[in-house]
């Protein structure tokens, strides 16, 4: 049996392109990333799944607050750490297409006090377009131990210390992750609107894209955000972690939202018209400015961009205490995931990968193909659950019309799928698997009950 109880909200939408081998591969996914939930004790994930214009799919696992024994969904707000970044990102950008910045902008234009030590006094201006690219050649953070103490700069003390800050490289030489990088590029969004960064974020973006949730300053005690928690100490309770407020840090690092209110976002990315942000501009953020030196990956103008096998995924991920976080989403596919857990060991990028290696490829198969799934046969719903043997668990489903055992918690549980054929009553033979052409016989009791299953070498597995 799991370790945990999994408490969950689900929700499929009942589009076109949810059908058939796309709601098959959306029951794989769900049971594989439930059983990782539970295998790997974390406190809750929030995950959705975007195809163009819909959420097609989302679901909450686990408690966003354990002691709480609040359950987890997909509206539940979680801190998105460096995601706050792509929203910086796209408020320069619009004060660059209403004409009131340009990339190429030396930041000491907009920011007199922009001053810190130049060591490369040869290489050229630190610009917006540097900023927003990470290749500034800026140190990492402000001067202040705080992601360590939890005790983060203000305003005036992190333009305070900037002064005494060295350059690490000149500026344009090379790509350089910088949260201080991007808490100027929020400065720069102030100045130059005459906004405050949060109502300006806002108005601008969230108000227009009905992101109601989210928030850019949230509280400790703000209802509906997940309890961030520490690692897991094996055979110990988790460990609420300390709430973080990275006050002038927040263009960088600060929002909170929810798998929902970030669909909205990765939405707005695939469409080809958008009234808070050109089309053509939306593209240009999305397109490689600087390639990695291994050429697998780049940096768009606020994103993260790398190459997975054939697609080229367009997003961020964000860490900040007590939460992982992942945003990603293919432009060429229109197909987008987002992965939320709240805790310092949570993999978020693990579920976002199996997502397009499940899902995804079965939404690109629907979209190229228009084959209807098989009928199933409405006395195989008996069969269907949870088989266990010793450690060892299998989930017999029905996918495409067709009656399918699978391993949740295996690496790739698509890739175990063996489909199971009728020969006689509650016989079937194996078409894949670890034996096939061998028949596999699911016993009842006195009852009818399916009780459990008899595979090819005697393995009995029992029914949940």
């Amino acid at each position: 049996m799991r370790a945990i109880s999994i408490v969950c909200w689900f929700a499929i939408a009942a589009t076109a392109q949810t059908n058939g081998s796309v709601e098959a591969a959306l029951k794989v996914y769900d049971a594989w990333a439930g059983a990782t939930v539970s295998d790997r004790e974390y406190p809750s994930a929030a995950i959705g799944i975007v195809y163009d214009q819909k959420l097609i799919w989302s679901k909450g696992y686990g408690f966003a607050d354990i002691a709480a024994k609040q359950p987890a969904t997909p509206a539940t707000l979680y801190r998105i750490a460096s995601i706050s970044k792509l929203f910086t990102a796209t408020a320069l950008m619009q004060l660059r297409d209403e004409g009131k910045l340009h990339l190429d902008d030396p930041v000491s234009k907009h920011l007199d006090w922009f001053r810190p030590v130049n060591r490369h006094p040869d290489g050229p201006d630190v610009t917006v377009w540097a900023l927003l690219t990470h290749t500034a050649g800026l140190p990492r953070e402000s001067a202040m131990p705080y992601w360590t103490t939890k005790e983060f700069p203000g305003r005036a003390e992190m333009i305070r210390m900037l002064a005494a800050q060295e350059t690490v490289y000149p500026s344009e030489t090379q790509t350089k992750y910088s949260n201080l990088g991007l808490a100027i590029a929020g400065e720069i969004v102030t100045k130059v609107s005459g906004l405050p960064y949060e109502r300006f974020i806002e108005e601008r973006i969230l108000r227009p894209l009905e992101m109601k949730s989210t928030l850019v300053r949230p509280q400790a005690a703000t209802p509906g955000l997940a309890t961030g928690y520490l690692r897991r100490s094996p055979g110990q309770a988790r460990t609420a972690e300390e709430f973080t407020d990275t006050k002038a840090i927040t263009p960088a690092a600060n929002l909170a939202s929810s798998v929902e209110d970030l669909a909205k976002f990765v939405m707005f990315q695939l469409r080809t018209s958008d009234p808070i942000l050109r089309a053509s501009t939306v593209r240009e953020m999305q397109r490689v400015h600087w390639v990695l030196p291994n050429w697998q990956g780049g940096r768009g103008l606020g994103f993260q961009i790398r190459r997975v096998g054939d697609q080229t995924r367009v997003g961020h991920s964000g860490s900040l205490g007590g939460y992982r976080s992942r945003l990603e989403f293919v432009p060429a596919s229109k197909i987008g995931v987002i992965a939320l857990i709240n805790a310092n060991d949570g993999d978020a990028d693990r579920f976002v990968d199996q997502a397009f290696s499940i899902v995804g490829a079965a939404i690109t198969r629907s979209a190229m193909a228009s084959a209807q799934p098989k009928k199933a046969d409405p006395g195989w719903d008996k069969y269907v659950g949870k088989y266990y043997w010793k450690t060892s668990e299998d989930e017999v489903m029905v996918l495409d019309g067709e009656l399918s055992l699978i391993t949740p918690d295996a690496e790739n549980p698509w890739e175990t799928r063996t489909r199971l054929d009728p020969v006689a009553e509650h016989t079937f033979r194996m078409r894949g698997g670890y034996a096939p052409g061998e028949l596999l016989k699911f016993e009842v009791d006195s009852s009818g009950r399916v009780v459990r299953y008899v595979a090819p070498g005697s393995f009995r597995l029992r029914r949940n």
